[in-house]
């Protein structure tokens, strides 16, 4: 059981909140405060820890690396990139070598290198590939030898093969992999055996279930769930989902509802069974689990507050612990494992 390390984008004054999280009571106090400016959102980082990477979504849109000191509890920015529009999303692949990112608007993924000291290249044109409508994320597969891309408008998958050597991307045959009419595909988690993909539509606010092959990037859905809670007449707003560390969990949340829900992951098959609704922050966009699997952190965009949730061992049941003030409009959180002498 270690303290963790949490970071809060804040989009809506520009800040990048640090915070420090008490393993034991779920407590939460502020580290540090960085003003990076503009519209700060989808952060990301390094398969080591050591860089965390965060996209700025206004002019200039960039993203910007900082160093992570899990020792000291702190964070140093290190330089800026362009990114090449506004992305609502970023992730490293498998090795830290490429930054992955999505464009809602430009209806694009980018790919672009990152150095060996663990920062973005700057002034090194990304390389660029169309997706349909609204690109909402890029991810790694476990292998490393896809990357997914989810097109929220175009209501599919898209497939692309990874050249981890040199971070070209080439579609595969057949390209996309098309979802149930009505999803909106937003954010996707894989298992980690790696052979399940958890994918939440942010327009039917669905966790889809579907079985994952490595080896050819075949896709097939095994399972649709609603995550908005019983009774829910609004429209629905999914937002994002994650996996507990020891798999037994998956999460997701739902903003019009303010909830967040809980599904068992059934650990031979990795279909999923309702677990309960809890209500959380309001406008619930982005949350983290603690890396020791204790805590759950859960962003308010229009509370501008985290809230703490306790996970419960046996049930999965959550039970909020704390709330502390952030920046303005908080909507992406991260977090690590703190060194044990910190």
């Amino acid at each position: 059981m270690a303290d963790a390390l949490v970071f809060v984008s804040c989009a809506d004054n520009g800040e990048l909140h640090v915070l420090h999280l008490a393993a034991e009571t779920g407590q939460l106090r502020t580290e540090q405060v960085l003003a990076l400016g503009g519209q700060l959102m989808p952060m990301a980082l390094s398969p080591d820890g050591t860089r965390l990477h965060v996209a700025r979504r206004s002019d200039p849109l960039a993203v910007v690396t900082l160093a992570v000191d899990a020792r000291a509890g702190r964070a140093e920015v290190l330089s800026e990139a362009a990114l090449p529009a506004s992305m609502a999303h970023v992730a490293t692949d498998g090795t830290g070598r490429w930054l992955l990112s999505a464009s809602y608007g430009a209806d694009l993924i980018a790919v672009q290198a990152i150095a060996s000291d663990g920062v973005v290249v700057a002034g090194r044109e990304a390389s660029t590939y169309a997706t349909g409508r609204h690109a909402h994320s890029a991810l790694a597969s476990p292998g490393n030898r896809f990357v997914l891309a989810a097109s929220l408008g175009g209501g599919q998958l898209h497939r692309y093969r990874l050249d981890a050597d040199t971070g070209v991307l080439e579609p595969t045959d057949p390209a996309v992999f098309a979802l149930p009419a009505g999803t909106g595909p937003r954010h996707l988690r894989f298992n980690a055996r790696g052979d399940r993909i958890y994918l939440l539509g942010e327009l039917d606010a669905c966790v889809h279930v579907l079985a994952w092959d490595e080896d050819t990037g075949d896709l097939q859905l095994l399972q649709s769930l609603p995550t908005v809670p019983p009774g829910f007449t609004g429209i629905a707003w999914g937002a994002d989902l994650h996996l507990s560390p020891n798999g037994r969990w998956l999460y997701t949340s739902e903003r019009n509802s303010h909830t967040l829900a809980g599904f068992a992951v059934d650990a031979d098959t990795g279909l999923l069974i309702p677990a309960g609704h809890w209500s959380t922050q309001l406008q619930p966009r982005g949350f983290a689990i603690t890396p020791d699997g204790r805590h759950l952190v859960a962003a308010g965009q229009i509370s501008h507050r985290v809230g703490v949730h306790r996970i419960a061992p046996a049930s999965g049941a959550l039970t909020q612990v704390a709330e502390h003030d952030v920046g303005l409009n908080p909507n992406w959180i991260t977090m690590l494992p703190m060194q044990p002498d910190a």
